[in-house]
């Protein structure tokens, strides 16, 4: 919004000088279409509606992947992962390192996660070999203002991260019957 505002202002100084000092009428020729260019980016900015934000939620891979049966499962992942989105939320995915070998025997990057998840790359992450997902769920749940899906209650973390002693930061889930349930903002929801 401030730059369109500004390029209205620099076009009407522009075109003010042109027409007031003598020998520089032709500042004018440039000012008039500069300023109705710059008014009409400035009326569209003004009738944009305000970008709903993004209600943003990091769910732990490597925790979820195990609610349905015990054993591990993509497809586990990718209905909370559909689910959160029908419910307005942006999901992000953290796996540990080795969550390929867990679901198919062999490693798997962030791409080929987050192509079974039907997530942009950017919204799924592996952590490196010997690293704990923990420190990266948490870090970016505080980065994004959002909350955690997880069974986890993250406990040698609380001192570095005391939100997770928040209501509703962390989000537990599981199924009843085959039928996924997520305590979202301390609701259970069906």
């Amino acid at each position: 919004m401030i730059c369109p505002f500004l390029l209205l202002l620099g076009s009407l100084v522009l075109t003010i000088a042109g027409a007031s000092i003598p020998g520089w009428q032709d500042l004018t020729l440039l000012g008039v279409p500069c300023v109705i260019a710059s008014a009409i980016l400035l009326l569209r900015a003004l009738a944009q509606p305000k970008r709903a934000q993004k209600k943003w939620i990091i769910v732990d891979g490597s925790n979820v992947m195990y609610w349905k049966s015990g054993e591990p499962s993509i497809k586990v992942v990718r209905e909370i992962v559909d689910e959160l989105r029908d419910r307005g939320y942006t999901p992000g995915v953290v796996f540990d390192a080795n969550a390929g070998y867990l679901l198919i025997g062999r490693y798997q990057h962030d791409n080929a996660l987050s192509r079974q998840l039907d997530l942009p790359v950017d919204r799924v992450m592996v952590v490196p070999k010997g690293t704990p997902a923990d420190p990266y769920i948490l870090q970016s749940a505080r980065d994004y203002g959002g909350q955690v899906v997880s069974r986890d209650r993250f406990r040698d973390w609380a001192d570095a991260h005391p939100e997770i002693a928040e209501p509703g930061h962390l989000v537990k889930g599981g199924y009843q019957k085959g039928k996924l349930w997520l305590d979202l903002k301390n609701e259970a929801l069906v």
